[in-house]
């Protein structure tokens, strides 16, 4: 399994549960306490990701099919880790990735009913990632109903609106949320649930905790 100094934690969750607000303040307490950490999402973490992430997240939502979309996710992951995050965490950088494998799990696998079988999500999982995992994924727990209200509001303050994906039916994203869930119970050790319908503060503080217990001796308050 591909080890680094670094620490690689992702944070994930269903629409507008605050995955990038947390991000931010996580990284605040990280460079406080002089650990050097970088922060980057999915798609997008790269010039290549950002061209890749305009045709998923933009436009029509049935413009193209989960399997398509799974295709192109794994491809923007695959230029994600090998520009991106595997280099940092070799010169020991933590890494806080808003989103990472689990999503495409969550969307393309369980949002769409299994549209797309597990074993070919896991196979490409295998070719592009190899064996490599996070130390830690934080998903962020919300009812839909909510987490979507919160983006269509974010959106109206966005040039380029990037609602593909929220404008999918409410059982789709009933399908996702359930999705996460599953994917924390068959992980346990990797994957922690929080509840994202927190104060911004309070979850932060949940956050900051937990990371001090996952990594005890490496982090301090800030």
């Amino acid at each position: 399994m591909k080890t680094f100094p670094g620490k690689f934690i992702t944070f994930e969750g269903g629409e507008g549960t605050g995955k990038s607000t947390q991000i931010k303040l996580l990284s605040e307490v990280l460079a406080n306490c002089g650990i050097k950490n970088i922060s980057t999402k999915e798609p997008g973490g790269t010039e290549a990701g950002l061209e890749i992430r305009k045709l998923l997240v933009t436009g029509d939502k049935d413009k193209m099919d989960a399997v398509a979309e799974a295709l192109l996710y794994f491809a923007d992951r695959r230029i994600h880790m090998a520009q991106k995050v595997w280099p940092a965490l070799a010169e020991n950088t933590w890494v806080l990735s808003d989103r990472f494998a689990d999503s495409t799990f969550a969307y393309q696998y369980y949002g769409y009913n299994k549209r797309v079988p597990e074993k070919v999500l896991k196979e490409l999982y295998k070719i592009s990632v190899e064996d490599f995992k996070p130390d830690l994924t934080i998903i962020l727990d919300l009812d839909p109903k909510i987490g979507l209200s919160r983006s269509f509001a974010k959106a109206d303050n966005m040039a380029v609106k990037e609602l593909r994906f929220e404008s999918r039916d409410l059982e789709f994203h009933h399908n996702l949320r359930n999705g996460y869930l599953e994917i924390a119970k068959q992980e346990p050790g990797r994957c922690v649930v929080l509840d994202a319908d927190k104060p911004i503060e309070d979850l932060h503080n949940d956050i900051v905790n937990l990371v001090m217990e996952r990594f005890e001796g490496e982090l301090c308050r800030s």
